[in-house]
């Protein structure tokens, strides 16, 4: 008996009797069908949900990612993918966003004999319409008003930082003090003076606006709140410089001014209409 027959050979490896052609022989299968069927019977991950959420909102970043490389006629048809879905978007937005309102009928008088008192009323039909509380709400959102001064003069940094130098020989000159007027919450912390990038003196610094309301025609001393937007740039915002043209919110509750609602009024913003580091003082109009 040779025993040494069953011994492994490098050179010519012995197949396996019962796996020879198998995936030839084999019977084409469904593959997906046992995922189903584990679903059906079990059910899906308890974080199945979240973990899909947050893939979806991943995508968003790997879609920007692409779009940012893509080229060529792949990038025609993305750009044309991506404009139907915008338009699409939008459309759900503007449904999901209008409200009933009613509208007059040209021509819908009534059908039958009515009292004498509701002769003067006329057909109504609801019609799909912006309510004017979405509207203000959208315009405060974006940030536009119907301002008094809607243009105003640019101003640089140069203008409006002026370069302080530091360091044992005066070398450095990363810090800037600014030099227009600033308005400074009270729950301001300074940081230590060496590590102060951006330096607001105290003296430049303002808590109160002269603010004219343009239907009263009477001008209030009343308390900053903010600084909304400096259109300048978001730098100044931030930093809370107040220069000509600025939106800044102001404190109107001492005006009494109530909502439709019958809610007080607390903030109302006002736009700044001189230029307050020449005149020492703010002057603004109330956006009504």
């Amino acid at each position: 008996e040779d025993r040494g027959r069953w011994r492994w050979d490098s050179k010519t490896p012995r197949a396996h009797p019962g796996r020879a052609d198998r995936g030839a022989l084999a019977p084409a299968m469904a593959q997906g069908e046992h995922i189903e069927l584990h679903r059906k019977r079990h059910g899906r991950r308890f974080d199945h949900d979240e973990k899909l959420r947050k893939k979806e909102a991943r995508s968003v970043h790997s879609r920007a990612k692409f779009a940012q490389k893509v080229k060529g006629l792949r990038a025609k048809l993305l750009n044309k993918k991506r404009y139907t879905e915008k338009a699409t978007m939008r459309k759900t937005i503007k449904q999901h966003s209008e409200s009933d309102s009613k509208q007059r009928e040209a021509n819908a008088g009534p059908k039958d004999a009515v009292p004498s008192y509701l002769l003067d009323r006329e057909g109504m039909s609801h019609a799909k319409v912006l309510s004017n509380t979405i509207k203000q709400k959208r315009k405060e959102k974006a940030g536009r008003w119907n301002v008094p001064i809607p243009k105003v003069r640019p101003v640089g940094e140069d203008e409006v930082f002026k370069v302080m130098r530091s360091g044992k020989r005066n070398k450095k000159q990363w810090k800037r003090m600014v030099s227009k007027v600033t308005y400074v919450g009270d729950t301001f912390t300074r940081k230590p003076p060496k590590y102060e990038r951006f330096i607001r003196p105290a003296g430049l610094r303002m808590k109160k606006a002269h603010v004219t309301h343009p239907e009263l025609q009477t001008t209030f001393s009343l308390d900053i709140i903010g600084v909304k937007k400096n259109p300048q740039s978001s730098l100044y915002t931030s930093l809370g410089v107040i220069t000509k043209g600025t939106v800044i919110e102001v404190n109107v509750s001492e005006l009494g001014l109530v909502t439709p609602s019958g809610k007080v009024v607390w903030g109302k913003y006002a736009q700044v209409t001189n230029n307050p580091e020449n005149d020492g003082c703010i002057n603004a109009v109330l956006l009504v």
